[in-house]
């Protein structure tokens, strides 16, 4: 089944040094970009990550340090790329929890504001655990009847994961060709900084996640213990956690000005 798109949808896959999302960082990037006339467009950029690769990673993904060496870092093709990404959805394989936060820390750390509000986000890998549970080669084999030939080929992982969306829609009566309902059917967390060290409550209401202040209002904290915002900034939180954080922290400043 032919995939329903009101706006581009772009697959997202990264080889990285690790998988540390608030430390780690991109190494290889491929982007296929799904438009809703069923053409695509695929960008492939190998990235010097500007720190060692560790050869436990490199054994993964097959990239060393003298592969990358030459590559253009990520903050200078930063621009760019959110260009690219500019009013497309996003997909991939386990790409709520890892791809799409690391990939926020990336542009953060270049000084691009990647804004995911209004973005709908589709995992295959949450679709594929509700209904299959197993691997992305599994899945590939499972769906599409093929091999998955240069597994950890960050190319070659992004056109399967395509592939198997849109073989899982041909499969499942259940799902509906629409990325409002797929992004609700795959995306599997309350969290509103992406690590998940801040959630939604059950009244919609930011609470902590983690720590001595776990599931207290992070506005309510933040009035009473000030200081508490400033140990995180100051702390080893991902970028995007802290830009949460910052925003509610303005947000609570604003309405008591008001």
């Amino acid at each position: 089944m032919k995939l329903k798109l009101n706006r581009p949808l772009a697959f997202i896959d990264l080889e990285t040094t690790g998988v540390n999302v608030g430390a780690d960082r991109i190494v290889e990037i491929a982007i296929l970009k799904v438009f809703p006339d069923e053409t695509r467009e695929t960008k492939t950029a190998r990235i010097n990550p500007t720190i060692p690769i560790p050869k436990e990673a490199s054994a993964i993904h097959g990239i060393y340090d003298k592969d990358v060496a030459d590559a253009p870092t990520f903050k200078s093709i930063a621009k760019s790329l959110a260009q690219f990404l500019d009013s497309s959805d996003l997909a991939g394989y386990n790409s709520n929890k890892f791809d799409i936060p690391l990939l926020a820390e990336e542009f953060l750390r270049a000084e691009v504001d990647f804004d995911l509000k209004g973005r709908k986000l589709v995992d295959v890998q949450n679709i594929f655990h509700q209904m299959e549970q197993r691997t992305l080669s599994a899945a590939y084999k499972f769906y599409c009847q093929k091999a998955l030939e240069n597994a950890h080929s960050a190319e070659a992982d992004i056109t399967a994961t395509f592939e198997i969306l849109e073989a899982q829609l041909d499969k499942y009566n259940e799902l509906k060709n629409d990325v409002n309902f797929l992004h609700d059917f795959s995306y599997r967390t309350n969290a509103a900084d992406l690590a998940g060290r801040i959630v939604f409550n059950s009244k919609g209401v930011e609470v902590f996640n983690f720590g001595k202040h776990k599931d207290k209002p992070v506005e309510e904290v933040f009035k009473i213990e000030p200081s508490y915002y400033n140990w995180m900034m100051n702390g080893d939180f991902p970028l995007y956690t802290k830009k949460v954080i910052t925003n509610i922290r303005l947000r609570s400043l604003n309405n008591k000005i008001a």
